[in-house]
């Protein structure tokens, strides 16, 4: 009712009269008058902004992870109150939109599996297989996700980072890219089910560069396997060098170094006749080797 009292004296009707009638108190109206937006009101503003960035950056995102994407930016709010948020504007996660919600528009779909867990490629950029893995700090969690080269056995493509969201799996895919001159159209890209794999930037990544998607079945290991052999790898060679770890930094650039010297140029494998990823390409594809 106060902006109606401020018309209203902008017509010439006196303050008094206005608050008289609407039975409103003028010292509450003058306060108002000096600061027409309070701060808790502003404090809200600047949370729901936060929260519909999050939401604007990752659809998928329910709005628990919306709450530890704001607690992250320093916003002291509960679970509770980014639901309620949430809940007044219809920001809701695209995997999980209340059925009640008519002509909402659907979450990505998933790819169907064109692998069928045969892991073999004649050739490089033919399959590439991917997955993400967390791991402990002291620090808190360390996310990892990797890019395969099924030919090979290379690791074209990594990212890590702090939170797992789906820009994690395009910078993999990015790096891959590039290491392979963009020369990666028809590829064919195999993961597992994950939101982070059926959000919208990764689709968009996988059509900017001509790629094909493909998921395993839900809560089938096997249909990645031959990622998951990898990740077993990173665990036995270097999480288990110690008990726990003091810094993200210090786990990532022990990841890092071992994929990039160990793994790639030191490590020989049976199934590449005993040579090292990139050994097995510089004699089969001497070209790709080359450019990577």
């Amino acid at each position: 009712m106060y902006p109606l009292v401020r018309e209203l004296a902008a017509d010439g009707i006196p303050v008094t009269v206005s608050c008289r009638i609407l039975k409103l108190a003028r010292s509450a109206y003058y306060r108002w008058l000096d600061q027409p937006i309070v701060d808790s009101e502003m404090e809200k503003a600047y949370l729901a902004n936060a929260i519909h960035t999050a939401h604007e950056d990752d659809p998928e995102f329910g709005y628990r992870f919306l709450a530890d994407e704001v607690r992250g930016e320093g916003h002291v709010v509960s679970d509770r109150v980014v639901w309620r948020i949430c809940r007044d504007n219809a920001w809701w996660s695209s995997f999980g939109k209340p059925k009640s919600r008519k002509g909402a528009k659907p979450g990505t779909p998933s790819h169907d599996d064109l692998v069928q867990r045969d892991f073999t490629a004649e050739a490089p950029n033919e399959l590439w297989l991917s997955d993400i893995t967390e791991h402990w700090t002291k620090e808190g969690k360390l996310y990892l996700c990797a890019i395969k080269d099924v030919f090979s056995n290379r690791i074209v493509g990594w990212a890590i980072d702090t939170r797992m969201k789906a820009r994690l799996v395009v910078a993999a895919i990015e790096m891959a890219v590039a290491r392979r001159d963009g020369d990666v159209a028809g590829c064919i890209f195999h993961s597992d089910r994950g939101s982070q794999f059926r959000a919208r930037k990764v689709h968009r990544a996988l059509a900017r560069h001509g790629m094909v998607g493909s998921m395993g079945q839900v809560g089938s290991a096997g249909d990645n396997a031959a990622m998951e052999s990898f990740f077993a790898l990173v665990q036995k060679n270097v999480l288990n060098k110690r008990s726990s770890w003091p810094t993200q930094d210090l786990l990532r650039i022990e990841i890092v170094t071992w994929i990039e010297r160990t793994y790639h140029h030191r490590r020989r494998q049976r199934s590449l006749g005993r040579l090292t990823p990139i050994e097995y390409e510089t004699i089969m594809t001497p070209q790709t080797a080359a450019a990577a």
